[in-house]
């Protein structure tokens, strides 16, 4: 059995305007790139000659390889057979109809190999990268798609992606549950890594044939955010729980804040006889400022590891963040219930929560970033 350094795993159904054409484009890169590298073409029971070319192409390519699966159809699942299949210690998926780049696989491939990341992900969403050809449609069910994802990884740009490679070992012992069309999620949410890398690309429509991408996917894809984050409540090791914890403890540091507010604001208006709204101004900045402490040392851990310019400059942006929240919060109480109706502690609810997401969001990508600057 030939030693393989990469194997490329290309699902399949109805791709025979493509499939010849995407396995000698790849071949071809790997020749020139130097890497021997198989490609596993794993067909879900095409009934339009794509089987038949495969078989063709065999004759000619002994790195060619085909599984056909006759049941339980679906990109992710023949993406999750292949890995199983797949002789090489560095995997790659790539789509069949020329909308990933084959001439970045290399590029992936070097990444894991001599840089030694886990994962590796062309991201259509970071700065370089771009969607060509697509109906806003899709637009939309892409970005809601990926709003969703990074909710769970919020680090990645781009997590619903169909281009990435990664180590096989980032696979060992996760209890994958593919469906629809976002294996990388199930990978990321359930796998076994700790480091990752984004190369922005740009993607392009499929060149032949007809994009299989339907409304209904959203609600498989929604299922899913849904089992990996519940997933993650009970495999502790996963990078969702990691991120679950930030926000759990997010989410008490601003409990501890209202205690901080109420007990400044009854102190200074009943005993020290302050004006109640002149009281709420001290009370809001103290509570501001614990909770800057408390989120630095504890639940984003910038504050050990970092200078004193830097801590300035977090609870600059903190501040910021938390005027804009609480703005935010009163105008979704004033929406809520001055044009929809809603009884106002409804509406005070629900702007809490927006204004809650607004501050650990944007605190967690912008605030807790400038400790790396």
């Amino acid at each position: 059995m030939a030693e393989y350094s990469l194997t490329i795993i290309i699902p399949t159904f109805n791709e025979t305007d493509n499939i010849e054409n995407i396995i000698e484009a790849v071949f071809g890169v790997m020749e020139n790139s130097g890497i021997n590298a198989e490609i596993l073409v794993v067909d879900d029971d095409s009934g339009d000659g794509t089987v038949e070319k495969v078989k063709e192409l065999q004759i000619n390519h002994s790195g060619l390889h085909l599984v056909v699966r006759e049941s339980d159809h679906g990109l992710s699942q023949s993406v999750a057979e292949g890995f199983g299949r797949a002789k090489a210690d560095i995997i790659q998926v790539i789509d069949a109809d020329f909308s990933h780049p084959v001439e970045m696989i290399p590029k992936f491939y070097r990444a894991i190999k001599d840089s030694g990341y886990d994962v590796v992900m062309g991201s259509r969403y970071a700065k370089g990268g771009d969607i060509k050809n697509w109906p806003l449609k899709r637009r939309i069910i892409s970005l809601g798609a990926t709003f969703f994802g990074r909710i769970l990884f919020p680090e990645i740009t781009d997590p619903v992606s169909g281009f990435f490679s990664l180590k096989k070992s980032v696979l060992k012992n996760a209890v994958l549950k593919p469906r629809g069309y976002k294996i990388l999620m199930e990978v990321l949410g359930k796998g076994n890594w700790s480091s990752f890398k984004e190369i922005p690309f740009v993607f392009k429509d499929r060149e032949e044939g007809e994009s299989k991408l339907k409304l209904g996917t959203m609600a498989d894809y929604i299922c899913q955010c849904i089992d990996i984050g519940l997933y993650a409540l009970y495999h502790h090791e996963t990078n969702v729980w990691k991120e679950w914890k930030k926000v759990f403890k997010f989410g008490l540091v601003g409990i501890s804040g209202i205690f901080v507010n109420t007990g400044i604001l009854y102190a200074l208006t009943e005993y020290a006889g302050f004006y109640y709204l002149f009281s709420s101004f001290f009370a809001i900045e103290a509570s501001i400022i614990t909770n800057f402490i408390l989120n630095d040392f504890w639940t984003f851990e910038g504050g050990q590891k970092s200078r004193m310019r830097q801590k300035w400059r977090r609870l600059i942006s903190f501040q910021v963040v938390s005027v804009i929240g609480v703005i935010i919060n009163m105008a979704v109480l004033f929406l809520l219930t001055e044009y929809f109706g809603l009884w106002y502690i409804f509406s005070n609810i629900a702007g809490i929560i927006v204004a809650f997401l607004w501050n650990f969001f944007v605190n967690r990508n912008l605030t807790w970033k400038l400790n790396i600057q």
